[in-house]
C-alpha cells in the first residue's frame, strides 16, 4: 500500500521530466544565440522577425527556434491547420528555405 502511494506521489515528478528536458535545450539554444549575437556573428530575432513576418500575410506567427550549429533561425507559422517552416540564415537574414 505505501509502495502504491509513494509511486502516485512521483508521477506527477516523472511527467513533467520530458519538459524538463526540452526547456533545457531551449535553454541552450537562447544561451548559445546570445553568445553568438554578442560576437557579432548572427543578427538578432527580432531583426529576423522584422525581416519575414511581413512576407508571411495571413499566417499565424507560432514561434522561433534557433540552429546553433547551422547559425539558422526556424520560424513557425499556421494557416488553416497547415503549419509553414521559414528557415533563415542567423548571419545574414536571408531565408533559405520555406517548407509547408
Amino acid at each position: 500500500m505505501m509502495k502504491e502511494f509513494v509511486a502516485l506521489l512521483c508521477l506527477p515528478v516523472l511527467l513533467a521530466i520530458p519538459s524538463l528536458t526540452s526547456l533545457a535545450q531551449s535553454n541552450g539554444e537562447q544561451n548559445q544565440v546570445r553568445k553568438d549575437m554578442r560576437a557579432g556573428n548572427v543578427r538578432s530575432l527580432r531583426e529576423i522577425e522584422e525581416r519575414v513576418l511581413p512576407t508571411m500575410p495571413g499566417m499565424e506567427y507560432l514561434g522561433p527556434e534557433y540552429d546553433p550549429a547551422a547559425m539558422a533561425y526556424r520560424l513557425k507559422f499556421i494557416r488553416d491547420g497547415r503549419v509553414v517552416f521559414v528557415d533563415v540564415d542567423a548571419r545574414s537574414g536571408a531565408i533559405l528555405d520555406q517548407r509547408r
